[in-house]
C-alpha cells in the first residue's frame, strides 16, 4: 500500500497554484524552478497550467487517480506544501477532498492511513551495546 497522493495528484489538477515570487529558483537557491511559473501579478507568480478552466500543474507527472506525482516535490511552491491531505495528520482537509470528489474519488479517511500505517514495514532500531 503506498501513499495516497502517489496514486491520486487531483490537488495538482483541480487548484490554481499561486504564490509569492521570492518563492523561485531566481530569488532564491533550492526555489521553485522559474521555467515552470508565469506572471500573476506584479507580486505574485502561478504554476503552468494551474490558471486554465481545467488545471493541471506542468509539475504534475503520470495520471490522476492512478499514478500521479509532483515531479518537483522538494521544490514544490508554499500552497502545495501546505495542502495536507485529509487525515494525514489526525485533521480534515476540505480543499484535499473537493479535489478528490472532483476527480471521481472518494475523501480520504482516517482509516486510510490507520491501513496504510499496518502494512508498513517497521524498521526497529538497532540496540547499542551497553558499555
Amino acid at each position: 500500500m503506498t501513499h495516497p497522493c502517489l496514486r491520486c495528484g487531483a490537488c495538482c489538477a483541480y487548484f490554481r497554484v499561486a504564490f509569492y515570487w521570492g518563492e523561485m529558483a531566481s530569488a532564491q537557491p533550492g526555489g521553485v524552478p522559474d521555467e515552470l511559473t508565469e506572471r500573476r501579478d506584479p507580486l505574485r507568480v502561478a504554476m503552468r497550467g494551474t490558471q486554465q478552466s481545467k488545471p493541471r500543474c506542468i509539475a504534475l507527472q503520470g495520471t490522476v487517480t492512478q499514478d500521479a506525482h509532483c515531479g518537483i516535490y522538494a521544490r514544490r511552491p508554499s500552497p502545495c506544501r501546505d495542502l495536507s491531505p485529509a487525515w494525514e495528520h489526525g485533521d480534515p482537509s476540505p480543499q484535499c477532498d473537493r479535489a478528490r470528489i472532483a476527480h471521481g474519488l472518494t475523501p480520504l479517511l482516517a482509516e486510510d492511513w490507520i491501513a496504510l500505517r499496518v502494512h508498513q514495514p517497521q524498521v526497529t532500531p538497532v540496540p547499542r551495546n551497553p558499555q
